[in-house]
């Protein structure tokens, strides 16, 4: 089966669903149907969000996961809240998850305490 395409390949306008039908009994429904935003989503933010929910929320983990840095992931999760109709926290707040991440990477002794402690003062 192929993923469902939400840009028209012609004149790159949104796609409406228009059909659905069952698999089982091929009961087909006719009519324009409203897909939920987060799957108007491009393939790259959806697998974004997979690796973000497979890593419980955890901006470290998914830094690692991915193989990019702190502020790549930041930037990629706020374009999704954008994408997704609702408002970016402020960097004050983004800061704040920062020094979490950091305090968390020193728990799991991840780094040092002086990597730790350098870290916070560039926060």
């Amino acid at each position: 089966m192929y993923p469902v395409p939400t840009i028209c390949p012609i004149c790159h306008d949104n796609l409406t669903v228009t059909q659905l039908s069952c698999r089982n009994c091929n009961t087909s429904l006719e009519g324009h149907f409203e897909m939920e935003r987060i799957f108007q989503l491009p393939s790259e933010q959806l697998h974004f969000i997979e690796v973000f929910l497979r890593c419980e929320g955890k901006i470290g983990r998914v830094q690692e996961e991915l193989g990019v840095s702190y502020p790549t992931v930041r930037s990629r999760l706020d374009e999704i809240i954008r994408a997704l109709g609702y408002e970016v926290k402020s960097q004050e707040v983004n800061n704040e998850d920062q020094r979490q991440e950091i305090l968390e990477k020193l728990a799991r002794k991840e780094i040092s305490s002086e990597e730790a402690f350098n870290l916070l003062e560039q926060l």
